[in-house]
């Protein structure tokens, strides 16, 4: 490949890779606000109950993303992949910026969380068009060989997006005050959204379409039934269940384990203080991120699947080990106690607590309930202790994520490629990856209600159980070649 061919593939990954990669902030800033998000469009009298109803709405945006899949990935497949993007791109935009404006609960009632809910599933539905579009687009002009390694830069737009929302809320925390990031505040993120989408739509507007497409429609070798062909067909359905249940089941708990559960289980189970879990978060993916590539590169050499496979065997075996080190390290119960302050405030009883380490918590009492609510502040050698086994996480991660995409495009063929890796790719992400958060909680919850001692660890269960399945039907049908095109 000269400078030239080189030069202007690198434009079409950055302009595909930057749309994708406002898509994923614009969903993920509702899961990275889901604790204050459910203080404002749900009923307050229940916490518990609004933060799962909220991990919910969360899921819910998942669920549809299959069908969003089917219709973009069909329009892709018809009239080509640069159009189908910059429609999905606008769609989650405006989506994004409007759950900035509903009013909450205490304004409109039960109005709130529909519309939420209505806007959540917008979002799905674009997303479930995005992701295609952008791996197919970029993998279909890059050089057979390299696709991994080309590909896996749309890959690392997804962390990047979780990154950049965290970036974002932890700004706007820190240039207003409390009290205005609790009123209004937390819209900003949904608010900067729109300015992003404007400019990637600029960007994305100049862009051609890809080269394997234009060829075999000028060819009229495109699909006129593109749904029919790839679902009707049983010898191409084959290879859609396959990449599902073999690869992007698996891939997806892994995906959201290593970040969304571990923001979720740092910030609800350990109660360690939001603005630093995001932090703490945000560094384990900046040194995680790179890795992507890292892995994307090395399969064009050994292969997809050995990488995918290893790195869901590591997953299944190290995630109870690493969540019990996680609560270990932050556990009171072994710290020295330096200083207790009791505090009145209104009905609220609040005890400061120190220890030895630096570890600060702040306990709030009701008493006319008596729930009782707890803020951690952890120590620094607390905190990077907390960032490696983060770090760990997200290792598994890249491993199964970095080669996916050039491992599903090289499964289907041209003219229906957008619409068959579409759909097991989302229902892989969107309903086993995306239900994870919600599920995990439930059984955490429940276990701590029934007085497990090792309840902490129940919300493993779910995402061990379906990356082991994944894991036996990979490798038992997946192949070892390094592209498995039907083309």
């Amino acid at each position: 490949m000269d400078k030239t061919q080189k030069s202007s593939l690198f434009k079409v990954i950055s302009a595909s890779s930057m749309g994708t990669l406002i898509e994923w902030y614009d969903f993920y800033i509702f899961g990275s606000l889901a604790i204050v998000i459910s203080t404002k469009f749900f009923p307050s009298d229940n916490p518990t109950a609004a933060f799962l109803s909220t991990l919910a709405t969360f899921a819910a945006g998942f669920v549809v993303r299959p069908f969003g899949a089917l219709f973009f990935g069909r329009l892709g497949d018809l009239i080509g992949r640069k159009y189908t993007f910059m429609a999905t791109l606008l769609l989650m935009g405006g989506a994004t910026f409007l759950i900035g404006c509903v009013p909450s609960f205490e304004t409109i009632g039960y109005a709130a969380p529909i519309l939420v809910l209505i806007l959540r599933l917008l979002q799905g539905l674009a997303l479930g068009g995005e992701y295609g579009g952008a791996a197919t687009y970029v993998a279909e002009h890059a050089p057979k060989g390299q696709r991994g390694y080309f590909t896996s830069w749309i890959q690392t737009t997804a962390t990047v997006g979780l990154f950049i929302s965290l970036m974002v809320i932890l700004i706007t925390k820190n240039v207003l005050s409390d009290s205005q990031f609790d009123a209004w505040g937390w819209r900003v993120p949904f608010w900067v959204s729109i300015v992003m989408v404007f400019v990637s739509y600029m960007i994305r507007k100049k862009m051609h379409e890809s080269p394997e497409f234009a060829k075999a429609k000028a060819e009229g070798n495109i699909s006129k039934n593109p749904l029919k062909d790839s679902f009707g067909n049983k010898y191409n359905l084959k290879f859609v269940l396959l990449a599902l249940f073999g690869a992007t089941m698996g891939q997806g708990v892994i995906w959201y384990t290593g970040q969304f559960y571990a923001m979720s289980f740092m910030k609800t189970v350990l109660a360690i203080d939001s603005s630093q879990v995001d932090t703490l978060l945000g560094i384990a993916l900046l040194f995680g991120t790179p890795f992507f590539v890292v892995f994307g590169w090395l399969s064009d050499k050994i292969g997809r699947k050995s990488i995918m496979m290893f790195g869901m065997l590591l997953a299944i075996l190290l995630y109870c080990p690493i969540y019990k080190t996680m609560y270990e390290t932050v556990n009171v119960a072994h710290k020295e106690l330096v200083s207790k302050k009791l505090i009145t405030e209104g009905n609220n009883v609040i005890t400061y607590k120190v220890y030895a380490d630096k570890t600060e918590v702040k306990e709030v009492q009701n008493q006319t309930d008596l729930t009782i609510k707890t803020q951690m502040t952890i120590s620094n050698s607390d905190r990077w202790m907390l960032v490696f086994l983060v770090f760990i996480q997200v290792i598994f991660v890249t491993m199964v994520y970095g080669p996916i995409a050039a491992f599903l495009v090289e499964m289907f063929p041209t003219k229906i490629r957008y619409t068959s890796m579409s759909l097991p790719y989302h229902v892989g992400n969107g309903i086993f990856g995306g239900l994870l958060p919600a599920i995990s909680t439930y059984f955490v919850t429940n276990a701590k209600t029934n007085g497990n001692p090792e309840y902490y660890l129940e919300g493993l269960w779910y995402p061990i159980i379906i990356a082991s399945v994944c894991f036996v039907i990979g490798m038992i049908y997946l192949s070892w070649k390094n592209e498995t095109t039907n083309d």
